[in-house]
């Protein structure tokens, strides 16, 4: 249940979301909802969302695996739900995003390169991050400096979406047909402190 009202006054500018998120999304999210309860910041994340929207230089399953493990590390169900729907629009493997929240037990679906992904994702959203000169210098050999870049703004483009969302008490948002309101599809396993 989410801990703000997802019904906020009904202002020109939140309409004017209502109809982008319907276009964009099929549904308005619940995230907009709660922000739209005031207009800078609404405008805010909204323009900063379209611009990080552009950013190229990262591979795409790459990018929604690092994301995915920031929510489920936070414990975002509704970061999760949305991620999963969101990367598995774009192509990426199911059987990917369903083992993120226990990546660690299913290694075999990943790569090398997905695996120090997921781990450095991990890494920078602990509370004191546990990033490590090897994990940095094997991602720039393997991904180069622009992608590099790219990940680690995206992570904590992440952490600020789970954080928020998680305090906001949002949950799985149904996107899938099927799918449920109250819960996220994809089973939140709350990792210890593995990193």
């Amino acid at each position: 249940m989410a801990r703000i009202s997802l019904d906020p006054p009904r202002t020109v500018l939140f309409r004017l979301g209502e109809w982008y998120s319907r276009r964009v999304y099929g549904e308005v999210l619940d995230p907009g909802k709660a922000y739209a309860h005031h207009a800078r910041v609404l405008l805010t994340t909204t323009r900063f969302e379209r611009g990080e929207a552009r950013w190229n230089r990262l591979d795409p399953t790459l990018k929604s695996l690092a994301v995915m493990a920031v929510a489920a590390r936070i414990g975002c169900s509704w970061c999760l739900d949305f991620g999963y729907w969101d990367s598995h629009g774009k192509g990426v493997p199911a059987a990917k995003l369903r083992n993120v929240p226990a990546w660690r037990d299913h290694t075999e679906v990943y790569t090398d390169l997905e695996l120090l992904v997921m781990e450095y994702a991990e890494a920078m959203t602990e509370t004191v991050p546990a990033v490590t000169d090897e994990m940095t210098q094997c991602l720039i050999a393997d991904l180069g400096e622009p992608a590099f870049v790219e990940l680690t703004a995206m992570i904590a483009v992440e952490n600020l979406r789970s954080r928020v969302n998680s305090a906001f008490g949002l949950v799985g948002q149904a996107l899938f047909k099927g799918g449920s309101r109250d819960r996220c599809e994809i089973p939140l396993r709350q990792v210890a402190s593995e990193a």
